[in-house]
């Protein structure tokens, strides 16, 4: 099993690019952040107070969660229901970073993460989200912090959300990033940890040095 860890700031197209990737060398597509994502939605749904860690702790044992790590089809359940397109809507988006800021709940993400890697059944698995270098897969053999400046990284986002203005999504991309900067350290590669830039480079091209990086089998 080949694990490529992907990381990077909000915005960097971790989760596009990575599928990408996936798909090119037939690796399943483990997006993490979907997990923080299904947490918040369902205790929001059972009406748990985001801000008590405590309770957020306490759904962890009977948190019915599954994801499918089919690139094409990366179906997200809670229990029977599909969450896959909810988990997505801006009310979650605003939401997660108090349940993703939970080192407890980071610890139970991180042993899920690794065992949903694990039981795959693809050759190898491309994992990204905050800490993949550093923390889940920090002993993985190809380790990528994907970054971009962050105007372009702004502009991709607005692009992503059609009904979001530019300034509504530079507020949200910098207090994001400064919420998660509180938990991790995703703008500064670890030793060992490839740094792609995408700044100045298309999303092929992006994929392109991503997927050869990963075929040379090393960081070098």
């Amino acid at each position: 099993m080949k694990i490529v860890a992907i990381d990077g700031p909000a915005g960097s197209g971790k989760s596009s690019v990575s599928r990408a990737v996936a798909t090119k060398l037939g690796f399943g597509f483990l997006d993490t952040g979907a997990a923080y994502r299904a947490l918040t939605w369902w205790a929001l749904e059972l009406g748990v107070d985001l801000s008590d860690e405590d309770a957020i702790v306490g759904l962890l044992d009977s948190f019915p969660y599954s994801i499918s790590l089919d690139p094409s089809n990366n179906q997200v359940r809670v229990g029977t229901v599909d969450v896959t397109e909810w988990i997505r809507d801006p009310r979650i988006s605003l939401a997660v970073s108090a349940v993703a800021r939970n080192l407890r709940v980071r610890d139970w993400m991180k042993q899920s993460a690794r065992q949903l890697v694990a039981d795959a059944s693809f050759p190898g698995v491309v994992a990204e989200g905050r800490d993949m270098t550093t923390v889940v897969f920090k002993d993985a053999p190809v380790r990528i912090l994907l970054t971009a400046q962050e105007e372009v990284r702004i502009a991709r986002r607005a692009g992503d959300v059609a009904s979001r203005d530019l300034a509504e999504t530079t507020a949200s991309v910098r207090e994001r990033d400064a919420k998660d900067s509180h938990v991790v350290d995703f703008r500064t590669a670890a030793p060992g940890v490839t740094v792609v830039d995408s700044s100045d480079i298309t999303f092929s091209d992006t994929v392109s040095t991503i997927v050869d990086i990963v075929r040379a089998g090393s960081n070098a």
